[in-house]
């Protein structure tokens, strides 16, 4: 009981941060919105899990249903880091051709 009281004042602290940050103009507004629901249905996975627990027994898996969600998170965070690596990457390129415009107009 008080792992989920302890992790709902964290879900609570985040998304306290998170309207900080977006008053301070920091976040967009859709981001916002992304990690705002986010954190709400994490709270309601801490909230809920002897039913996620249940769930997924009644479904097959051999896990608790807290590992079934950290396995889910994992693979959230796989995905993020390749959306953060692509932009990245994105981002280098356009450096990189500004780069080369500046200096191809500097010879001239």
């Amino acid at each position: 009981m008080w792992q989920q009281l302890l992790a709902i004042l964290i879900i609570i602290f985040f998304l306290f941060r998170q309207s900080v940050l977006r008053k301070k103009g920091l976040v967009k507004t859709r981001e916002y919105i992304f990690w705002a629901l986010f954190w709400v249905i994490s709270g309601i996975a801490v909230i809920f899990i002897k039913s996620i627990d249940k769930f997924v027994n009644k479904i097959g898996f051999s896990a608790s249903g807290i590992n079934v969600l950290f396995y889910i998170a994992v693979i959230m965070i796989f995905y993020f880091i390749l959306k953060l690596r692509l932009k990245l990457e994105k981002i280098e390129k356009n450096i990189t051709e500004i780069i080369r415009s500046i200096s191809i107009n500097n010879k001239k």
